[in-house]
């Protein structure tokens, strides 16, 4: 190596020597002004856990086994399964609070399982449909993910009164009025009220008639009477939310909820009339009209109400909480 050589070298260590120590004090001042990689966002693509602790519901299955669900996805399922994808979706998201108060209330204490919460059969507890059922079944991906928002949207929110989770019974359609727990179960719940429910007339079973022989009618009331059909029925009274109470037939009391069930009616707030050799029994609603009446919760919606203004007309006195389990 020639001197000329020498110097060059030497020029470039010196050069370097300068240069390198200012460039990495400089990437070090940057990078701590702009700070540091966090670590969660190392891997832009890793999959986040949700802000909430998941919570799991234990269900009874149509089948006789019981699933493990995350309460959430549960309640968009009851939701698919018990209100039409037509209505409002501040109906949808009252109905979706209704659902998730009367699971975790089960789920609770109150269950009427053994090995599960709650069950998939709506005359027992709530009815259930999976998301690949209703697509299956002719729901269409639009539908299924306006009741997933409204269940999503009201996440862990559930209906309390005085601290305690309330029971959030529910029901198609009420003819006009609610009626008091007490009329139908012989309980009387302070938030479970006969209430105004107007807007219903276009519900599918806001009105019905059902004609019966005399023969049927006696048979159905285990009664046997040599009576006039015109001397049948005697004095009658009525629930606060227009259902029969009492009434009297060919000298027999009976109460409402008693004719609903013998007769296979849609309610209890019944009209009897004679047509010929035939007895007209024309109800109004459809289920035992306690609590929030979907066609009419549906009905508010239309009208420009919250799904917060639903749920507190239809259960009185009781605040809308958000729950972390």
């Amino acid at each position: 190596m020639d001197m000329k050589q020498i110097w060059e070298e030497i020029g470039l260590a010196l050069i370097l020597g300068l240069v390198l120590p200012g460039i990495v004090l400089q990437s070090a001042v940057w990078f701590s002004q702009r700070g540091a990689v966090p670590e969660d966002r190392q891997d832009e693509t890793e999959v986040r856990e949700p802000e909430h602790e998941r919570t799991e519901i234990k269900v009874l299955m149509e089948d006789g086994t019981v699933a493990v669900m995350d309460l959430e996805e549960y309640i968009t399922g009851v939701v698919l399964a018990e209100m039409p994808a037509s209505f409002e979706p501040e109906a949808l998201k009252a109905q979706s609070v209704v659902a998730r108060t009367y699971a975790l209330r089960a789920r609770n204490g109150k269950s009427k399982h053994e090995e599960a919460a709650v069950c998939t059969e709506s005359s027992c507890c709530q009815a259930y449909r999976s998301p690949d059922a209703y697509l299956q079944s002719g729901g269409t991906r639009e539908n299924y993910e306006k009741i997933s928002d409204a269940a999503v949207s009201t996440a862990g929110y559930v209906l309390l009164y005085e601290g305690e989770l309330i029971e959030a019974t529910y029901f198609s359609c009420s003819g006009g009025s609610t009626e008091d727990a007490v009329a139908v179960w012989g309980t009387e719940v302070p938030y479970l009220v006969a209430t105004r429910s107007p807007g219903e007339e276009g519900a599918a079973h806001f009105a019905d008639t059902v004609s019966f022989t005399p023969s049927e009618f006696l048979a159905a009331l285990s009664l046997d009477t040599k009576l006039e059909m015109k001397a049948w029925f005697g004095p009658v009274t009525y629930t606060a939310g227009g259902g029969i109470a009492e009434i009297e037939i060919c000298g027999k009391q009976y109460t409402g909820t008693e004719l609903r069930s013998l007769l296979g009616l849609r309610s209890t707030a019944v009209t009897f009339t004679l047509d010929g050799d035939s007895i007209q029994a024309r109800t109004r609603g459809f289920g035992h009209r306690v609590g929030m009446s979907q066609y009419g919760a549906d009905a508010m919606a239309l009208q420009g109400s919250s799904y917060e203004e639903i749920l507190a007309h239809y259960y009185r006195g009781t605040t809308l909480e958000k729950l972390t389990d």
